[in-house]
């Protein structure tokens, strides 16, 4: 069983890309087959993970995606690179911003990613999607064709507020697109447990959700060495395995298995 896990929150700067990458790489090391998908027309998680010029690859999401609606057959590894640290990845590029206008005017265009991921995920334990900081058709698609959603949530008064759209927005993709999507968890980063607003903030979320959703336990703290990782092209783990970014990321790779085990799935 695959399980599809989209990362996303409507406010850039969160973690967002950070999480998906470490995240995704974390389950790797776990002996999980994982593919990271770049749904987001900055690239950024592309460039992250060693694959710097990512405007000059031909083969992306965008052709993926228009691949699909002209019902163009594809081999099960068209435009998948190969990450040194076992991960396959689906790059992107600015032709994904084109591709979000071009869904105008396709038929059933918030279920065109659903449909490439159920003719690939067999081959996958795991499929984490980074989604883009916004609340277009290209992240309606990426919830479309998740199971669960795992929100980043920087520990600061504003980013906690931009929660409740991002959570009206689920709940009607949830009603309209796809029922069987839930909430994996939020998780707060860029937390630094040595300010006062810091700690008041990641009480706050637990009062207002907690009882709503999972907030998860472990918190990723504020650390410049994991800001390096992105010009480095790899994982927090390779790069400062024993620091504190590197074990968050560890306890909440260990923490998703953990709940995936305790819904009864996964090994």
């Amino acid at each position: 069983m695959c399980k599809v896990i989209a990362v996303v929150n409507q406010k850039g700067g969160v973690g967002k890309t950070t999480t998906c990458g470490n995240l995704g790489i974390g389950l790797a090391r776990r002996g999980k087959k994982v593919l990271l998908i770049d749904a987001d027309p900055q690239g950024d998680l592309t460039a992250s993970l060693g694959f710097i010029n990512p405007d000059e690859i031909n083969h992306t999401l965008a052709t993926v995606m228009m691949n699909t609606i002209n019902e163009v057959e594809m081999d099960k590894d068209y435009a998948i690179l190969r990450h040194s640290e076992g991960v396959d990845v689906l790059p992107s590029n600015i032709d994904l911003s084109a591709m979000e206008i071009s869904l105008v005017n396709v038929m059933s265009r918030e279920l065109i990613l659903k449909r490439y991921i159920e003719s690939i995920k067999q081959h996958y334990d795991y499929i984490l999607i980074d989604g883009m900081p916004s609340l277009g058709m290209l992240t309606i698609n990426v919830l479309a064709c998740a199971d669960s959603v795992l929100i980043p949530v920087q520990a600061a008064y504003l980013p906690i507020k931009g929660l409740q759209q991002l959570m009206k927005t689920i709940v009607q993709v949830k009603r309209q697109l796809n029922p069987r999507l839930e909430i994996e968890g939020v998780l707060v980063t860029m937390f630094d447990r040595r300010t006062k607003n810091a700690r008041d903030i990641a009480e706050l979320l637990e009062e207002n959700y907690g009882t709503m959703l999972n907030v998860f336990v472990n918190k990723i703290p504020l650390s410049v060495r994991a800001a390096e990782t992105t010009a480095k092209g790899v994982s927090i783990f390779q790069y400062d395995p024993n620091g504190s970014v590197g074990q968050a990321y560890k306890a909440l790779t260990k923490e998703v298995l953990e709940d995936e085990r305790g819904n009864g799935e996964g090994d």
